[in-house]
């Protein structure tokens, strides 16, 4: 589905302000420099431990795409409501470091923009003129991320059985589609329907659906050593 002409569309960037292209207007409200090495230092981390992040680096860097702390990660002040972006136009991933203020937090917001990128380099994605493509990402990104677990969903009081974790994942794929797209919530319901099925069942590189941290462990001592049955041949 091709979206309007893109000058009647913004592309979610006025949730970045330092980024938007259209907004010519100087910022003098500045982040405080604890926010931004805070920032840092809680990316640093969750590069080195989070199972989600280190298997997603791997994998990017597998396809090709390896993945540079200084140069595809940025610690940027964003709009109250969003926790981070992908910006595809340059294959970099924002952190609003205003809004993240845990370790738990930082390393959800890591996995699930890296699966943005993950995408971004195996797939050839069309971000900004095909809600289909985007709304799969988004599909992906809220089901292997981490977003949808247990514990997650239980700290926003929200609680379910049967088929929970499947309409968590509808539901925080369609927010996103809605916040970065000015497009009709019908017409997005529609899209996220339309690419459902496939893109949950979408596990790569994960090879399963990490539901928790100690999944994500799994997946990734299994990725890891993918190749030494054929090493040892």
């Amino acid at each position: 589905m091709d979206q309007t002409k893109q000058d009647e569309e913004d592309y979610g960037y006025d949730l970045f302000p330092d980024r938007n292209p259209k907004d010519k207007k100087q910022y003098f409200a500045q982040s405080l420099f604890t926010f931004n090495h805070k920032c840092r230092v809680m990316l640093q981390f969750a590069m080195e431990t989070s199972p989600y992040a280190k298997l997603l680096l791997s994998a990017m860097k597998n396809s090709g795409c390896k993945i540079f702390k200084d140069r595809h990660f940025s610690c940027e002040d964003c709009d109250g409501t969003v926790s981070g972006g992908f910006d595809a136009a340059s294959s970099q991933i924002v952190l609003c470091q205003n809004n993240i203020r845990q370790q738990g937090h930082m390393n959800r917001v890591v996995a699930h923009e890296l699966i943005h990128a993950f995408d971004h380099c195996r797939a050839h994605v069309d971000w900004f003129n095909n809600y289909r493509h985007l709304a799969c990402s988004e599909i992906r990104a809220a089901n292997l991320s981490g977003d949808c677990s247990f514990y997650n969903e239980a700290a926003r009081f929200n609680f379910g059985l049967k088929e929970h974790h499947q309409e968590c994942v509808r539901g925080r794929a369609l927010r996103s589609i809605l916040a970065v797209r000015k497009i009709s919530r019908e017409q997005a319901e529609k899209v996220v329907d339309e690419v459902f099925d496939s893109c949950f069942n979408d596990h790569a590189p994960f090879g399963r659906i990490p539901h928790s941290k100690k999944d994500a462990k799994f997946a990734y001592r299994d990725y890891a050593n993918r190749d030494r049955y054929y090493a040892n041949l």
